[in-house]
């Protein structure tokens, strides 16, 4: 009896699943929601025009653009024309204080970093925007930004990618 209400649990359970994949479009595990009709997505070279230039900003969230959305959707990446398209150009990077300490000295820095990305969904142009994302990384003045910039630079390109990915595909 035990083995025959298990089979029909699991027969439900995968009937739901099959449901929701079927519907609007591929849920993944991100609570990602993408069009079941697209298959491909292009991520091309994120441009710096900004007045300062990282050298490893406009490589490095291409790179981690492109993963994210191979990593955690069933999209594969095309070179041109994907279904979905991303394109995009660093706007501006600069540091500058931000807490001042009682001595009038400054205490901490911030890193800002803003990106405007534009997104084109060749299957539903309802979709499509182009937004400035903007982070802001806070790290203490005594540091030298020189010495800490690659660290600040991983923490902000994982934050810009996690917000443009909500964006595209979760809607927040």
């Amino acid at each position: 009896m035990r083995i025959a209400l298990h089979k029909i649990y699991i027969s439900l359970v995968t009937a739901g699943l099959l449901f929701l994949h079927s519907g609007c479009g591929f849920y993944s595990h991100t609570g990602a929601s993408v069009p079941a009709d697209a298959k491909t997505v292009t991520v091309s070279y994120i441009s710096n025009v900004a007045s300062i230039v990282a050298p490893n900003l406009s490589p490095e969230l291409t790179r981690k653009l492109q993963q994210k959305f191979v990593n955690e959707t069933q999209l594969k990446l095309a070179e041109r024309d994907g279904d979905l398209e991303f394109s995009g150009k660093v706007l501006d990077y600069r540091t500058a204080p931000v807490g001042v300490q009682g001595n009038q000295t400054n205490a901490v820095n911030q890193l800002t970093i803003n990106v405007e990305i534009t997104f084109e969904n060749k299957k539903d142009e309802k979709k499509n925007f182009t937004q400035t994302f903007s982070i802001f990384v806070n790290f203490p003045a005594a540091q030298d930004f020189a010495s800490v910039e690659n660290q600040l630079l991983q923490t902000a390109t994982d934050q810009l990618v996690t917000d443009i990915f909500n964006k595209a595909f979760i809607n927040w």
